[in-house]
């Protein structure tokens, strides 16, 4: 059964004389309680199954040590790629990462009908009469638990085509609401792909954010692309006179802009437009016919768009010409770049020889759907939870690499067909390492932590969970705080250390090994976090802590219980 606009769902037909006045007043709740607008699909028809060891069980992450990438430099951010169900590592962030989020990318699978993704282990294809249905669902409840980890001004961007462009709309729109919600189409395909009636080009790019909030930033123009115009101005208001502080020489050399001379005092008045001094040239804004006019940019402010001018040769020395390279962002995108052929699967084959997987992206699409967000966002975060081949991690980095920026990716993907291992992974790991066919858009260090999600069973006695989540959270306190470098265990705690922050795990139930964790806790310097096991929901014993005035103290497992009881049921 697909999913239908303002329109009530087919009941399936009942004999509704034979049920008790309790099931009928229970039915006729239900259907009260719908939604009289907006999007609606038969849930109950489509509730998703997990795993055998994910039902009645809670999510943590287990690093898999040989899987580790460490960067020399350890100013490095440290990325991480999780292996698992992209709900069951969600719900693990909604702990480690809520509002931490600056961006959101993913490439959901696009429901084409022809067996492109699995739900409820079965494939999905267009004889399913829920095909629709089914794909709602497994999205608004990402959806909604990826909303909570974005920070106040965070951004999602979800990729998609024409087969559920409009359902996918509506879904946003209320998943979303109180946000802005833009629809950018982009041209992926140039030889395109034959439909029924239409041959299809081009793939599309939802953009959500905060209402009022300025947050795409411009857009970046190849060098053939940009626009020059004379930073001498002309017209009405172009003279000397009309702006006193326009008038000053622009230095040259070498073909250059170098640097600016001072405002030229008003009775001073240059000979000709270029006067050559030893090596440098000094352009003076002088038009042809010897009128002294004005630069486009007062001496004060010129400074700011030095990297935009250059110096074009004339007959009598130099004109000063400004081109932008950046504009704003249009919502129709067409560059060769995102030829998905050539930018994503050829450079994923080469990248990783043995992969099997269909349709990746252009990296340079990725990179130019976050680019105007991160631009000046030098160390942001982004998430993609349907990372597939890793496009997303590639093209963030490429932006650190380009402007020494310090962002980390955070990716998510099941091992369906071996995404995890065999595709996602060994294609970071080449992108690190470099390849002499793509020179460009690889050898980039960095470093990477490789997760998989593991599950504590749930038992009627409260306490025992507890322990059990307490016994296996440590990799999610150390993703929570980004310091993950032990440099001491025993029995009863741990601590970790990167630059000058400071983690420390305390497992047991007893307190006599706080003393000496205070002491060597008091060998550190720098910022430190303690998160000590507890069986009280209402927190710690202040009385435990006498002294601990420079430690941040965080109880344990109830903070990630809390979370959990939010996602799931128990």
């Amino acid at each position: 059964m697909n999913p239908v606009v303002n329109q009530k769902q087919k009941s399936v037909e009942k004999d509704y004389s034979t049920l008790s006045k309790e099931d009928l007043v229970k039915i006729v709740e239900k259907l009260e309680s719908r939604k009289k607008y907006g999007l609606i699909w038969d849930e109950e028809k489509v509730k998703e199954q997990f795993e055998k060891d994910a039902q009645n069980a809670l999510p943590v992450l287990k690093e898999i040590k040989g899987k580790e990438i460490v960067d020399k430099d350890q100013s490095k951010p440290i990325n991480i790629l999780i292996e698992g169900d992209n709900y069951h590592a969600l719900s693990v962030l909604n702990f480690t990462h809520q509002g931490k989020i600056d961006v959101i990318y993913i490439d959901p699978p696009y429901n084409t009908g022809s067996t492109d993704w699995k739900y409820n282990n079965d494939y999905v294809d267009s004889n399913d009469t829920y095909r629709h249905s089914k794909w709602l669902s497994m999205m608004s409840k990402r959806l909604r638990l990826a909303r909570r980890l974005l920070t106040e001004d965070g951004v999602l961007i979800c990729a998609i085509d024409e087969n559920e462009l409009s359902r996918l709309g509506m879904l946003l729109e209320e998943v979303f609401e109180g946000y802005e919600i833009h629809c950018v189409t982009i041209v992926h395909n140039p030889r395109g792909i034959q439909g029924t009636n239409f041959s299809y080009t081009n793939e599309y790019a939802y953009f959500c954010f905060p209402a009022g909030k300025k947050v795409i930033g411009p857009r970046k123009i190849k060098q053939e692309d940009i626009d020059w115009r004379n930073l001498r101005d002309n017209g009405g208001e172009s003279l000397r006179t009309d702006a006193r502080n326009c008038f000053y020489p622009i230095i040259v050399k070498d073909g250059k802009v170098v640097g600016f001379g001072d405002v030229v005092p008003n009775e001073t008045h240059p000979k000709k437009q270029t006067i050559k001094k030893d090596d440098e040239y000094f352009i003076y804004p002088i038009d042809p016919k010897g009128i002294e006019r004005k630069w486009r940019y007062a001496r004060q402010s010129v400074d700011e768009i030095k990297n935009l001018l250059r110096a074009k040769p004339s007959k009598g020395g130099y004109e000063i010409e400004l081109g932008k390279d950046f504009g704003t962002v249009r919502t129709v995108w067409q560059d060769s770049r995102y030829d998905s052929n050539e930018y994503g699967t050829k450079l994923v084959h080469t990248l990783v020889p043995d992969a099997h997987f269909d349709f990746p992206k252009s990296v340079h699409n990725t990179y130019d759907c976050i680019a105007p967000i991160l631009y000046n966002k030098k160390d942001a975060t982004i998430l993609d939870f349907f990372a597939g081949s890793g496009t997303t991690g590639h093209a963030l980095m490429l932006m650190n690499k380009e402007d020494d920026g310090q962002r980390k990716f955070i990716l998510c993907t099941n091992n369906e067909n071996g995404i995890a291992e065999d595709v996602c992974y060994p294609r970071i790991k080449a992108v690190i390492k470099g390849n002499k066919e793509y020179p460009d858009l690889t050898g980039i260090a960095s470093s990477l932590k490789y997760f998989k999600t593991k599950f504590i069973k749930n038992t009627s006695n409260p306490d025992d969970a507890k322990r059990k989540i307490t016994e296996e959270c440590t990799e999610m306190l150390c993703l929570r705080e980004n310091v993950f470098d032990e440099v001491k265990s025993n029995d009863e705690y741990r601590i970790f250390q990167h630059g000058n922050k400071i983690l420390a795990a305390y497992y047991a139930l007893e307190r006599s090994g706080l003393k000496d964790l205070k002491k060597d806790l008091d060998k550190f310097d720098g910022d430190k976090v303690l998160y000590c096991f507890t069986l009280d929901p209402l927190g710690l014993d202040k009385k435990d802590f006498k002294g601990w005035d420079n430690v941040t103290l965080e109880p344990i497992p109830q903070k990630i219980l809390d979370v959990y009881k939010q996602i799931y049921e128990y």
